[in-house]
């Protein structure tokens, strides 16, 4: 763990890793996303920095709490790790080859309720730094069709 260009504090590949390790399980406390949201009020944050994980709709990691090293790695709209669910335990895994030194990286997603609201543009911006990178760690939700009206 170290300084990182793209946040805070980055996790970095201590030696080459191969496509498909798995990499470190992301630990901490498990706890109800009530109990995420009275510890982490975001709507009073202005740079809403958590070490959250959301498993189910009834389990969150917090990391903050018991957490180890996987906490600390970043967002990337290019990642080279993802993340897998296995009965509820959460795992980094690389995606590709990692170099040496490179920094660990996994793309977020993250979820949000209702509508968009204007001021999450600068408040959840990424600033990864890839050529596709789109300019926030939100994930799109996807729109509701309307059904076609007959004639």
């Amino acid at each position: 763990m170290r300084n990182s260009r793209v946040h805070g504090r980055g996790c970095f590949a201590r030696r080459a890793i191969p496509k498909g390790t798995r990499i470190i399980e992301y630990t901490g406390e498990r706890v109800s996303p009530d109990e995420a949201d009275r510890r982490y009020d975001e709507d009073v944050m202005d740079i809403p920095h958590t070490f959250l994980f959301t498993v189910d709709k009834k389990t969150i990691i917090d990391a903050g709490r018991r957490g180890n090293a996987a906490r600390w790695i970043n967002h990337s709209c290019a990642p080279n790790c993802e993340t897998t669910d296995e009965d509820g335990r959460i795992f980094v895994e690389a995606m590709r080859d990692i170099r040496r030194g490179e920094e660990l990286s996994y793309n977020y997603n993250l979820q949000y309720e209702g509508r968009y609201e204007a001021a999450w543009k600068e408040r959840y911006a990424c600033r990864c730094g890839a050529k596709n990178c789109k300019k926030t760690m939100l994930f799109p939700k996807k729109r509701r069709k309307r059904p076609k009206r007959s004639a």
